[in-house]
Protein backbone atom coordinates (compact mmCIF):
# COMPACT_ATOMS: atom_id res chain seq x y z
CA UNK A 1 0.00 0.00 0.00
CA UNK A 2 1.20 3.68 -0.70
CA UNK A 3 -0.14 7.09 0.43
CA UNK A 4 0.82 10.29 -1.61
CA UNK A 5 1.01 13.87 0.50
CA UNK A 6 0.69 16.53 -1.99
CA UNK A 7 3.23 19.62 -0.38
CA UNK A 8 1.11 22.46 -1.30
CA UNK A 9 3.58 24.92 0.14
CA UNK A 10 6.23 26.86 -1.86
CA UNK A 11 8.51 25.82 0.81
CA UNK A 12 10.15 22.57 0.10
CA UNK A 13 10.80 22.03 3.94
CA UNK A 14 8.69 24.50 5.58
CA UNK A 15 6.06 23.83 8.18
CA UNK A 16 3.65 21.95 5.79
CA UNK A 17 6.44 19.61 4.59
CA UNK A 18 6.99 18.77 8.89
CA UNK A 19 3.18 18.56 9.22
CA UNK A 20 3.00 16.14 6.12
CA UNK A 21 5.95 14.04 7.37
CA UNK A 22 4.70 13.22 11.03
CA UNK A 23 2.06 11.90 9.66
CA UNK A 24 3.97 10.04 7.17
CA UNK A 25 6.23 9.04 9.99
CA UNK A 26 3.03 6.75 11.47
CA UNK A 27 2.18 5.39 8.45
CA UNK A 28 5.47 3.62 7.34
CA UNK A 29 5.63 2.87 11.12
CA UNK A 30 2.62 0.79 10.07
CA UNK A 31 4.44 -0.70 7.29
CA UNK A 32 2.64 1.73 4.61
CA UNK A 33 5.04 3.78 2.09
CA UNK A 34 4.75 7.48 1.85
CA UNK A 35 5.26 9.67 -0.57
CA UNK A 36 5.51 13.66 -0.85
CA UNK A 37 4.99 15.53 -3.80
CA UNK A 38 5.80 19.24 -3.64
CA UNK A 39 4.07 21.13 -6.19
CA UNK A 40 3.44 24.47 -4.44
CA UNK A 41 7.01 26.11 -6.17
CA UNK A 42 5.76 25.10 -9.34
CA UNK A 43 4.13 26.66 -12.53
CA UNK A 44 0.60 25.72 -12.43
CA UNK A 45 -1.94 27.18 -14.71
CA UNK A 46 -5.64 27.08 -13.39
CA UNK A 47 -8.39 25.62 -14.77
CA UNK A 48 -9.47 26.78 -18.31
CA UNK A 49 -13.50 24.95 -17.61
CA UNK A 50 -12.89 23.84 -21.58
CA UNK A 51 -14.88 20.31 -20.65
CA UNK A 52 -11.98 18.42 -22.71
CA UNK A 53 -11.23 15.69 -19.79
CA UNK A 54 -14.83 15.05 -20.13
CA UNK A 55 -14.83 14.70 -23.58
CA UNK A 56 -11.45 13.07 -24.32
CA UNK A 57 -12.11 10.60 -21.39
CA UNK A 58 -7.90 9.74 -21.21
CA UNK A 59 -7.52 10.98 -17.78
CA UNK A 60 -5.74 14.09 -19.01
CA UNK A 61 -5.86 17.62 -18.55
CA UNK A 62 -5.08 19.04 -22.11
CA UNK A 63 -3.04 21.68 -20.25
CA UNK A 64 0.13 20.66 -21.42
CA UNK A 65 2.53 23.44 -20.49
CA UNK A 66 2.66 22.33 -16.52
CA UNK A 67 3.30 18.86 -14.55
CA UNK A 68 -0.22 17.64 -13.81
CA UNK A 69 -0.31 15.02 -16.07
CA UNK A 70 2.89 13.61 -14.81
CA UNK A 71 1.09 13.12 -11.15
CA UNK A 72 -2.20 11.98 -11.83
CA UNK A 73 -1.56 8.57 -12.57
CA UNK A 74 0.27 8.81 -9.89
CA UNK A 75 -2.12 9.60 -7.50
CA UNK A 76 -4.64 7.29 -8.98
CA UNK A 77 -2.43 4.29 -8.22
CA UNK A 78 -2.13 5.24 -4.28
CA UNK A 79 -4.27 3.79 -1.53
CA UNK A 80 -4.20 7.01 0.33
CA UNK A 81 -3.71 10.82 -0.54
CA UNK A 82 -3.36 13.87 2.08
CA UNK A 83 -3.35 17.57 0.92
CA UNK A 84 -1.18 19.32 2.78
CA UNK A 85 -1.29 23.56 2.45
CA UNK A 86 -0.33 26.52 4.00
CA UNK A 87 -2.87 29.31 4.65
CA UNK A 88 -2.63 32.22 2.26
CA UNK A 89 -5.31 35.16 3.21
CA UNK A 90 -7.14 32.33 5.03
CA UNK A 91 -7.30 30.17 1.80
CA UNK A 92 -6.03 27.54 -0.05
CA UNK A 93 -2.17 28.84 -1.19
CA UNK A 94 -2.78 29.51 -5.10
CA UNK A 95 -1.18 26.80 -6.63
CA UNK A 96 -1.89 24.04 -5.23
CA UNK A 97 -5.63 25.50 -6.02
CA UNK A 98 -4.45 25.36 -9.14
CA UNK A 99 -3.45 22.23 -8.50
CA UNK A 100 -6.55 20.80 -7.31
CA UNK A 101 -8.96 22.43 -9.23
CA UNK A 102 -8.10 20.62 -12.23
CA UNK A 103 -6.48 17.30 -10.49
CA UNK A 104 -9.99 16.36 -9.23
CA UNK A 105 -12.05 17.87 -12.21
CA UNK A 106 -10.29 15.28 -14.22
CA UNK A 107 -10.95 12.67 -11.72
CA UNK A 108 -14.73 13.27 -11.48
CA UNK A 109 -15.25 13.76 -15.49
CA UNK A 110 -13.00 10.27 -16.01
CA UNK A 111 -15.14 8.07 -13.66
CA UNK A 112 -14.04 9.37 -10.23
CA UNK A 113 -10.51 8.22 -10.33
CA UNK A 114 -9.85 8.78 -6.66
CA UNK A 115 -13.52 7.17 -5.14
CA UNK A 116 -12.88 5.23 -1.94
CA UNK A 117 -9.39 5.92 -1.45
CA UNK A 118 -8.36 7.07 2.12
CA UNK A 119 -7.93 10.85 2.29
CA UNK A 120 -6.88 13.57 4.58
CA UNK A 121 -6.38 17.33 4.49
CA UNK A 122 -3.37 19.17 6.36
CA UNK A 123 -2.76 22.67 7.20
CA UNK A 124 0.02 24.73 8.51
CA UNK A 125 -0.72 28.35 9.44
CA UNK A 126 0.95 31.04 11.80
CA UNK A 127 -2.20 32.23 13.48
CA UNK A 128 -5.78 32.58 11.64
CA UNK A 129 -7.32 30.80 8.84
CA UNK A 130 -6.10 27.42 9.31
CA UNK A 131 -9.83 26.43 9.93
CA UNK A 132 -11.62 27.92 6.22
CA UNK A 133 -8.78 26.71 4.61
CA UNK A 134 -9.11 22.60 6.22
CA UNK A 135 -12.56 22.93 4.89
CA UNK A 136 -12.05 24.06 1.27
CA UNK A 137 -9.74 20.96 1.38
CA UNK A 138 -12.12 18.71 2.91
CA UNK A 139 -14.58 19.83 -0.27
CA UNK A 140 -12.02 17.77 -3.08
CA UNK A 141 -12.56 14.74 -0.85
CA UNK A 142 -15.79 14.63 0.14
CA UNK A 143 -17.05 15.47 -3.59
CA UNK A 144 -15.02 12.45 -4.71
CA UNK A 145 -16.69 9.92 -2.38
CA UNK A 146 -13.28 9.44 -0.76
CA UNK A 147 -12.70 8.01 2.71
CA UNK A 148 -11.59 10.32 5.80
CA UNK A 149 -9.13 9.56 7.86
CA UNK A 150 -9.57 11.68 11.20
CA UNK A 151 -8.12 12.69 14.39
CA UNK A 152 -8.94 13.88 17.46
CA UNK A 153 -8.89 17.81 16.68
CA UNK A 154 -8.96 19.38 13.39
CA UNK A 155 -5.87 18.53 11.28
CA UNK A 156 -4.38 22.04 11.76
CA UNK A 157 -0.73 23.21 12.95
CA UNK A 158 0.47 26.26 14.09
CA UNK A 159 3.74 27.73 13.41
CA UNK A 160 5.91 30.46 11.22
CA UNK A 161 9.31 29.86 10.39
CA UNK A 162 9.96 26.45 8.94
CA UNK A 163 9.77 23.67 11.42
CA UNK A 164 8.56 25.79 13.88
CA UNK A 165 5.50 24.20 14.10
CA UNK A 166 7.33 20.85 15.52
CA UNK A 167 7.38 22.71 19.27
CA UNK A 168 3.23 22.78 18.94
CA UNK A 169 2.94 19.48 21.08
CA UNK A 170 -0.93 20.01 20.44
CA UNK A 171 -0.12 20.19 16.37
CA UNK A 172 2.32 17.36 16.62
CA UNK A 173 -0.21 14.97 18.41
CA UNK A 174 -2.77 15.91 15.87
CA UNK A 175 -0.91 14.82 12.68
CA UNK A 176 0.96 11.66 15.21
CA UNK A 177 -2.54 10.63 15.03
CA UNK A 178 -4.05 11.05 11.56
CA UNK A 179 -1.09 8.98 10.69
CA UNK A 180 -2.00 6.58 13.29
CA UNK A 181 -5.64 6.55 12.05
CA UNK A 182 -4.99 7.00 8.69
CA UNK A 183 -2.84 3.56 8.59
CA UNK A 184 -5.57 1.64 10.67
CA UNK A 185 -8.46 2.60 8.09
CA UNK A 186 -5.91 1.73 4.61
CA UNK A 187 -5.29 -2.12 6.64
CA UNK A 188 -9.25 -2.20 7.36
CA UNK A 189 -10.10 -2.02 3.88
CA UNK A 190 -7.11 -4.18 2.46
CA UNK A 191 -8.47 -6.60 4.74
CA UNK A 192 -12.42 -6.38 4.02
CA UNK A 193 -14.03 -8.64 2.09
CA UNK A 194 -17.17 -6.67 1.62
CA UNK A 195 -18.01 -5.17 -1.36
CA UNK A 196 -18.21 -1.41 -1.87
CA UNK A 197 -21.97 -0.11 -3.32
CA UNK A 198 -22.05 0.09 -6.58
CA UNK A 199 -20.98 4.03 -8.20
CA UNK A 200 -23.59 5.75 -9.43
CA UNK A 201 -24.14 8.37 -12.61
CA UNK A 202 -23.67 11.85 -11.22
CA UNK A 203 -27.16 13.52 -11.46
CA UNK A 204 -26.60 16.72 -12.50
CA UNK A 205 -29.57 19.62 -12.17
CA UNK A 206 -29.45 23.46 -12.99
CA UNK A 207 -31.98 25.45 -11.77
CA UNK A 208 -32.20 27.71 -14.34
CA UNK A 209 -35.29 27.56 -16.57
Amino acid sequence: MKVIAINGSPKKEGNTFHALNIVGDEIKAAGIDFEIIQIGHKLIHGCLACGKCAINQDEKCTIITDELNKYIQKIKEADGIILGSPVYYSGIAGTMKSFLDRLFYVSSSNGNLFRHKVAAAVVAVRRSGGSSTFDSLNHYLTYSEMILATTNYWNIIHGRIPGEVTQNAEGVQIMRVLGKNMAWILKMKEASTIEPPQKEKKEVTNFVR
